[in-house]
């Protein structure tokens, strides 16, 4: 599915030394089948490589269902270039915000701008919701995602502090 916009395709236009490369089409899409999901995998991977395919999918699909969880991502030449993960959640801190869980480009297509136009593309999206602010946490060793976030005027706002725990197992 396409994106819900009046021009879902962007075009990038390149540089070789003078000469200016033809244009090239990347359509943004809403992942909303399991097929498109799993299309995502090789991708966010990258990003979750915890995750296997079977368990992506799964938790994919439950956080589209409980929690308003929105799968996007990029293609060019019919492939998928950059994924991005996203929610709209209301904080008594923020009030509206527009959360992005993930955001990767595949390692074979970083530095083409990809992750950029998908970004720009979020920030777009969270306006168009009508957020009143644009969230997202990043690793502290990411740091070509810390200089791309920051081309964009994100701020560094806070410090996220996190804790593994041990789930209580129910007995059955």
């Amino acid at each position: 599915m396409r994106c819900h916009r009046q021009n879902p395709n962007y075009f990038l236009r390149q540089t070789q030394g003078n000469s200016v490369v033809p244009e090239e089409r990347v359509d943004i899409r809403v992942a909303s089948t399991e097929t498109e999901i799993r299309v995502c995998f090789p991708t966010l991977h990258e990003l979750r490589p915890h995750l296997s395919e079977h368990e992506f999918v799964a938790r994919v699909q439950r956080q589209m269902k409980n929690h308003g969880y929105v799968l996007v991502y990029a293609t060019s030449y019919d492939q998928v270039v950059a994924v991005a993960g996203y929610r709209i959640a209301e904080f008594l801190a923020w009030g509206r915000i527009f959360y992005v869980d993930d955001l990767i480009s595949r390692s074979a297509f970083r530095k083409r701008g990809y992750g950029g136009m998908l970004l720009d593309w979020l920030l777009e999206k969270a306006r168009e919701l009508s957020c009143d602010q644009f969230h997202l946490d990043s690793g502290v060793t990411r740091h070509d995602a810390h200089r791309l976030y920051l081309s964009r005027k994100l701020q560094i706002s806070s410090h996220h502090f996190s804790k593994e725990l041990q789930a209580v197992k129910n007995p059955d």
